[in-house]
């Protein structure tokens, strides 16, 4: 696999999709921080860790719905392995006129468009939520 938070948000979409309540994904650091972010939002219920049926350790991640509509409507991949995307802090873009969040990887951590610009990081822009 070349591109795992690509996977894991297909994998959420997906889920979305076909109305499933939970959806699971390989286990990774990185992967963790992204739904850190996602859970702290408010666009899934949360996630914890557990053992796939290979063994492995996974992630099953809670899925949120509101009146029967998922609650994220865009999941978006902005940065990918061919082409990374980074930004300062005065160039990282607002999904949505501000309603939307921007995740972002920084050197103090993954956190969202907010935080970002509160603690004046910039970093690479990992995806775009709605």
């Amino acid at each position: 696999m070349n591109d795992p938070i690509g996977d894991m948000l297909t994998r959420i979409r997906n889920g979305q999709m076909r109305g499933k309540s939970t959806v699971s994904t390989p286990a990774s650091k990185l992967r963790g921080w992204v739904l850190d972010v996602l859970a702290d939002e408010g666009y899934i219920r949360g996630y914890e860790a557990t053992t796939g049926a290979d063994g492995h350790p996974a992630l099953e991640i809670s899925l949120k719905y509101f009146e029967g509509t998922p609650v994220i409507r865009e999941l978006k991949r902005v940065s990918k392995p061919g082409r990374r995307v980074y930004m300062s802090v005065n160039d990282i873009p607002t999904v949505r006129q501000g309603l939307g969040v921007s995740i972002v990887s920084t050197s103090k951590g993954v956190m969202s468009d907010a935080s970002a610009r509160s603690n004046n990081v910039g970093g690479e822009v990992l995806c775009t939520v709605f």
